[in-house]
């Protein structure tokens, strides 16, 4: 190929480049939400499986309504990625005992006595 054709060729990708990663930055289209497609039942939530279906032993979910109960799922959510976190961290405190530059490296033994540890 010629050096024109290789210029032109290159040209073309980089527009081609700047065209697909601008239409990243374009405002999302929204269209107008029917509430008898949005019909929302505690039973339809995310989680409800079978055999067990939906799981509400104490009855939260007869005294609330929808916006309650998003609420409920978006805390659920919410404390189950907090506690996976802190699984993470306690495993990790197994690991690095005594070469931490925490607290001089002070904190030994099991991951489970070291909070009371902490100077």
């Amino acid at each position: 190929l010629s050096t024109h054709t290789n210029i032109n060729m290159m040209k073309l990708a980089l527009i081609s480049a700047l065209a697909g990663s601008a239409a990243a930055f374009a405002p999302a289209q929204t269209g107008a939400r029917s509430t008898s497609l949005n019909a929302f039942t505690a039973a339809d939530l995310p989680g409800a499986l079978a055999p067990m279906g939906f799981f509400d032993p104490l009855g939260f979910a007869e005294k609330a309504d929808e916006a309650t109960l998003k609420r409920y799922r978006e805390a659920e959510v919410t404390h189950g990625r907090v506690a996976m976190l802190a699984v993470i961290g306690f495993l990790v405190g197994e690991k690095v005992e005594g070469s931490s530059f925490l607290f001089d490296a002070s904190i030994s033994g099991p991951a489970i006595s070291h909070p009371g540890q902490v100077p």
